[in-house]
Parts: C-alpha cells; sequence; structure tokens
C-alpha cells in the first residue's frame, strides 16, 4: 500500500521510560574511539567515572523513553530497502553522565522524493524533574515508497565553504571498531558478518553510519571546544559514505558566525566523504 501521509502524521505515540548509566556513557565513548592514549587526562574524561562527561551523540544510543515507527498506520515500507539518510541531535541543558527520562516520539513530515519517501522521525527526552533534556532527529530514506504527492522537503544545508579548513584532525578507527560500537544496540549483522556484508554489496563489515557520526563529534569537540560537550547545543550531519573498520578519519571544520561547518573524509580511499552537510551549533 502507498503511504498515508496524513494518516501517519496523525498517529500519537505513547510516551515512556528510559534512562542510562555511566557504563552506558563509557561504552559508548569507547565504541567511537575514546581512549586513546589511555592514560591522557582528557581522554580519561569519557572513559572514568570520575569527572566523567557526556558526549553529545551519546543520545543517539540512548534509551530516551521513545517508541518504534515500525507499525505505524499509513507508514507501509520494506524495512530492508529502508537508509539513514541524516542526524540531528539537540541538547536542552549539559548532559549528566547518568539519568532517569521519560519520552515521547513524533513523525515530524513525510516528503516525497519521487522514487522514495522521507522519513523525519523524533524523539523528545525530559529529565526527572519533567525539564526537556534532549531531542533526538532522523531522516530515513524509505525507497520505492515515493510518489504519494507530498512535497519534496527542503534542500540540503550546512554546506562547507570553498576555503581552507580552521581545522583538521585524523582519527584512526581500530580494526574491531565497528564489533565493540554495535554493544551499544545496534547489532545489524552488516557490521560484523561478512557473509551478511557481501549479500549487501561490500567485501567485508563496514562502520554503523551513526559510529561515524560520533567520531566526528569527538573530533570537533576535541579540537575545537576544548573539550567540552557542553558547548554544543545542536548537532547535525549526513550520512554521504561509508567507512571500514582499520580506516583513518580525517575531520575538517570551518567557524561560521554560532556554527562549526563540518566535513569528513577517508584519506585511504582518495578522500572520500563519509560525512557531509554537518554542523555543530554552539551555545
Amino acid at each position: 500500500m502507498p503511504i498515508d501521509r496524513d494518516k501517519a502524521l496523525a498517529h500519537r505515540f505513547p510516551e515512556g521510560q528510559g534512562g542510562y548509566a555511566k557504563d552506558d556513557v563509557i561504552l559508548y565513548a569507547l565504541g567511537v574511539g575514546a581512549g586513546d592514549p589511555p592514560l591522557d587526562p582528557s581522554e580519561l574524561e569519557y572513559t572514568y567515572e570520575k569527572n566523567l562527561k557526556v558526549l553529545p551523540s551519546f543520545v543517539t544510543t540512548a534509551n530516551g523513553g521513545g517508541s518504534s515507527f515500525f507499525g505505524v498506520p499509513g507508514l507501509d515500507f520494506n524495512p530492508a530497502l529502508m537508509l539513514h539518510g541524516e542526524q540531528d541531535v539537540e541538547i536542552h541543558k549539559p548532559l549528566p553522565p547518568e539519568a532517569v527520562l521519560s519520552g515521547r516520539s513524533s513523525i515530524v513530515d513525510i516528503y516525497d522524493k519521487g522514487k522514495a519517501a522521507l522519513l523525519v522521525f523524533q524523539t523528545e527526552s525530559q529529565d526527572e524533574a519533567g525539564d526537556p533534556l534532549y531531542t533526538v532527529r532522523m531522516s530515513l530514506f524509505l525507497r520505492g515508497e515515493g510518489g504519494f504527492g507530498g512535497g519534496a522537503g527542503p534542500k540540503p544545508g550546512n554546506v562547507a565553504p570553498d576555503r581552507a579548513p580552521d581545522g583538521v584532525v585524523e582519527s584512526t578507527t581500530l580494526p574491531q571498531q565497528a564489533i565493540l560500537y554495535r554493544l551499544n544496540g545496534d547489532k545489524n549483522p552488516l557490521h560484523i558478518d561478512p557473509d551478511f556484508a557481501k549479500m549487501g554489496g561490500f567485501d567485508r563489515p563496514i562502520i554503523h553510519g551513526l559510529c561515524s557520526y560520533g567520531i566526528v563529534c569527538k573530533a570537533v569537540v576535541d579540537d575545537a571546544l576544548g573539550g567540552d560537550p557542553t558547548k554544543v547545543a545542536r548537532y547535525q550531519a549526513r550520512f554521504a559514505g561509508v567507512a571500514w573498520p582499520g580506516e583513518t578519519y580525517q575531520t575538517r571544520w570551518w567557524r561560521e558566525d554560532d556554527k562549526i561547518l563540518i566535513e569528513a573524509r577517508i584519506p585511504e580511499r582518495d578522500d572520500a566523504v563519509v560525512i557531509s552537510n554537518a554542523a555543530i551549533t554552539v551555545r
């Protein structure tokens, strides 16, 4: 059945309960490359309970109390044809090292891209006091589900300027980076099973897109924001390509008003772009 945009947008999700602990924060940080060198004081702040700080990208893996969009009336699609296009997090106040949360999800919009539908889905999470803590928003391409008559949606923003970057950071991943990152909850066999990866068109398992998202976030926080994740008000990015465990990310950043514009490439593959149209809004 074709997508029924009005019916899907009218769906109301129930409020859910969630939360996270310090070990969740540490495991996530290790999954995106923290802890190297292991005794560096700035790296210990990501990996040791004492003075523990939380990367804003961590909220993409935290249990924020949200719901699933699978089975929503009017939103029939083949999950095998779904692609993660963009990720966006807003941090409403500094993230504590542990939290009890409640959250509610919603479908923000569904755009018609012709050969695909673009689903924008978000979860707003509150802390135990009832104050907004963060909002996670993702854009998902549902291939084969376009043509239902909706608008095409906004064009991508946050374009990197045509000048030399203000900073460049190189982050070399571990050969087992995807195996480690998957312990944050994404058990898709594409990232660990060689046979499954070959069925998906890859010669070996690839790194999770959200792992790339976190690696790039940490690089910019450390290099451009002095290692202070509380300065991040928002982090947006588009997934432009894939990376393999063991490769090096070259993260380039530019200061533009209250934003830091970002792009990440893989120098081992002729500067193949992994993350594009990305920006951190600084508070």
